[in-house]
């Protein structure tokens, strides 16, 4: 499960690339609770989501034009130059070059050998999400991909995953975690994108999993705020009850309200 004590190769941070930030920060703000916060000239007008003081998510404008509306996650590495050499070296693509930002820390931005962008963060003065796992915050991450085995050698060789099967009725579900880690550390599962018939198998992505206390609820209520219920609620046991929507310029996302953890 996610935790705020984060590991190389677990994600640290998410955020939002929309054509309107202003009209996705009323969306989220109605769907989850956020409070977003504009960031200044220094930043580019790069704000941050917040939950009951918490930061939950970062969100930027970004014109049509440059790329249709998204959620990213971001994975910790303790060297965000040699990540970015090792994404190179496994056959991805360096989009946004490592950075500083200010004294909070370093950032890369990649597209892996399927053209599905993510990106890392170095902590420095700032170590990432102030919350996960928590109604209103990210809980799971997934990929959903043409090829499962290719996935985890890449991002394997990137940011250390270790692989874990998770066997159900009828197959097994690919999860990761980070390297010496436990089952209970996984952060993140690899879905083939061909076993969910709603999903375009030209356009695998990372899927991020916001907990809610009432998926049915928040589902009718991203319908009525303008957004699309891409899959209609779902339970699965032991797992909970989530729904895929997607937000008024299309950004995919899900949310769940999960299963409570079984006892010792």
């Amino acid at each position: 499960m996610l935790t705020t004590d984060y590991k190389d190769g677990s994600p640290n941070w998410v955020d939002l690339g929309t054509p309107d930030l202003d009209a996705a920060a009323g969306f989220y703000g109605e769907l989850l609770g956020w409070d977003f916060r504009a960031g200044g000239e220094e930043v580019g007008g790069y704000g941050m989501f917040h939950l009951g003081g918490k930061t939950v998510a970062g969100g930027m404008t970004v014109p049509a034009v440059e790329g249709p509306s998204a959620w990213q996650a971001y994975f910790q590495t303790s060297d965000t130059d040699a990540t970015a050499a090792a994404v190179t070296k496994a056959g991805g693509t360096v989009t946004v070059e490592p950075m500083d930002v200010m004294d909070l820390g370093r950032t890369a931005v990649f597209a892996d050998p399927e053209g599905v962008g993510f990106g890392v963060w170095q902590p420095r003065g700032h170590t990432g999400l102030g919350a996960v796992t928590e109604p209103g915050s990210l809980c799971w991450t997934e990929l959903y991909t043409g090829d499962v085995a290719a996935a985890a050698r890449f991002y394997g060789a990137v940011l250390g995953w270790e692989i874990r099967e998770m066997p159900y009725e009828g197959g097994a579900y690919t999860m990761a975690i980070p390297a010496g880690g436990t089952d209970e550390e996984s952060f993140a599962g690899l879905v083939p994108i061909s076993m969910d018939p709603i999903e375009d198998t030209e356009r695998p992505y990372w899927s991020l999993y916001f907990e809610v206390v009432d998926c049915d609820a928040t589902a009718a209520k991203a319908e009525e705020s303008g957004g699309k219920v891409r899959l209609t609620p779902v339970f699965m046991e032991g797992v909970g009850r989530f729904a895929k929507l997607a937000d008024p310029f299309g950004a995919r996302f899900t949310v769940i309200a999960s299963a409570p953890a079984s006892g010792p």
